[in-house]
């Protein structure tokens, strides 16, 4: 089962709508939108877990972090909580606000959304694949603790599955399935 797969099965698909109902954009928008900031995310959680610290890391994210909840009651996407969450990943993924902004104007030129409205989905779509990849990994406790030989356990299928990173870029390819 690849990530697409957990989301759809999950009821992803009410989460992505949670998100682009809360967005105003429509069908062919979300989808621009997903595919634009695909790239970004898959890049960072491949540099992250490439090293023990990094999957380690991810491990006591997926466990203490409740992301589960974005995909078993997409409701809670509505909820400010969901937002600094979102906002906490990304720090985590990217570093620094600066990072995530120059993520959200290239996504802008390259979809022509506004870059207001793509800072918004950003936090939301990062939640939602911690959501996915923590149903997936037990809650992190499926993981090993190298990132060598295994240490991904559940998540190996979907890093670099297709050649270009974790299933992130497979998780907002999902938003197209549905809009």
């Amino acid at each position: 089962m690849d990530l697409m797969d957990l989301l759809s099965a999950a009821g992803g698909n009410n989460s992505l709508g949670k998100i682009a109902g809360s967005l105003g954009i429509g069908k062919s928008q979300t989808s621009d939108l997903v595919s634009a900031l695909a790239p970004a995310l898959t890049r960072a959680v491949q540099k992250n877990t490439a090293s023990d610290d990094g999957l380690a890391g991810l491990k006591a994210a997926l466990a203490s972090g409740n992301h589960q909840r974005y995909i078993d009651d997409p409701s809670q996407l509505a909820q400010e909580s969901a937002r600094v969450d979102g906002n906490n990943i990304l720090g985590h993924l990217f570093g620094s606000k600066d990072v995530s902004r120059n993520v959200a104007a290239q996504a802008a030129e390259q979809t022509g959304i506004s870059a207001g409205l793509i800072k918004k989905a950003l936090p939301l779509i990062a939640g939602l694949a911690m959501g996915a990849m923590s149903k997936k990994t037990s809650a992190g406790r499926d993981l090993g603790t190298t990132s060598a030989g295994g240490g991904l356990g559940p998540l190996a299928g979907l890093i670099d599955s297709d050649g270009d990173g974790i299933g992130i870029d497979d998780v907002l390819g999902l938003a197209k399935k549905f809009f």
